[in-house]
């Protein structure tokens, strides 16, 4: 408690300190956070509520990041405590103690109005962490863990990250970690522009190692060259069947569009493994492919603006 608040507080006649104490407590989150405002009733009816819904979503953004179900505990982790203070003070104070076996972070916001919410939140954060992991968080930790439960803020990171990955090779632990990334829906039912020119990027045959080369010498060909190349080298047609797969990976769970596109993509590798169509029905089907590709980076670019 700051010292202005003290004041307040002893400047108080009995009958409102009885009308403080008296205040009814909000408790939310299966009981995880509970919220007391020690304040006229004009502020209670303002903040306390609010408080306790912005500790309770951060609860549940909590449990979502650490894949656990949210369980009702019979007394509060984080016990929040509204103040009187109309100032434009801005401090979140808080301290963890110990009620019996159970540790309780006990957050005094004096100034609810214009409290710091990005300490409120990571002292939030962190009264979840000692409650249900018994583990003490530094701050850049919690954020870490928020941001983990986020779905919004967690694919924004692992976007950043992949970009990072892409342009400069680090942001990642490894390069099997890089390629995950590569893989992975980052936001279901959604092809950014990003999304677009990384499956556009997997277009391409390359020999297994290194240091081979196609039948013509060349080291990389496009889906168009490989339908003039997959007569005279027989690995063309055995890498269709693989890259086939590969190419619903990266296509799959990112809209109708990129999804169309890699459905038409597939249907062109496998007549071209199977190689019983003639060059120009198989360039038929790969423009047809093109086309749809075409179509999703449209609507990715127009939805980025």
């Amino acid at each position: 408690m700051t010292a202005l608040a003290a004041f307040a507080l002893l400047a108080l006649s009995r009958a409102e300190l009885i009308e403080r104490f008296k205040a009814p407590v909000v408790t939310q989150a299966d009981g995880m956070v509970r919220v007391h405002a020690n304040c006229p009733e004009d502020m209670r009816r303002e903040f306390q509520s609010p408080v306790a819904s912005f500790a309770a979503d951060i609860v549940k953004t909590l449990y979502r990041g650490l894949s656990m179900r949210p369980v009702r505990v019979p007394s509060p982790g984080i016990a929040i405590s509204i103040g009187d203070v109309r100032t434009n003070d801005a401090p979140v104070v808080s301290r963890a103690v110990t009620n019996g076996s159970q540790v309780v972070t006990r957050i005094y916001l004096p100034a609810p109005g214009y409290a710091d919410l990005a300490r409120l939140r990571l002292e939030v954060v962190k009264g979840f962490f000692r409650r249900v992991k018994g583990v003490e968080l530094s701050d850049g930790e919690a954020l870490a863990a928020y941001r983990a439960g986020n779905p919004e803020l967690r694919q924004a990171d692992e976007r950043n990250r992949l970009e990072e990955w892409l342009a400069t090779g680090r942001g990642v632990t490894n390069d099997e970690e890089g390629l995950k990334l590569m893989r992975k829906v980052i936001r279901p039912g959604f092809a950014s522009r990003r999304d677009v020119l990384l499956f556009a990027s997997r277009l391409y045959f390359y020999p297994p190692q290194h240091d081979l080369r196609f039948a013509d010498g060349r080291d990389c060909a496009s889906f168009r060259e490989a339908i003039a190349l997959a007569g005279r080298d027989p690995a063309i047609r055995a890498m269709a069947t693989a890259k086939a797969q590969e190419i619903s990976v990266f296509g799959g769970g990112r809209g109708k569009a990129l999804g169309a596109a890699a459905d038409a993509y597939v249907c062109f590798l496998i007549e071209l493994a199977a190689g019983k169509k003639d060059e120009d029905a198989l360039n038929v089907l790969l423009s047809a492919a093109d086309a749809l590709l075409e179509s999703a980076f449209r609507k990715s670019a127009s939805s980025a603006r």
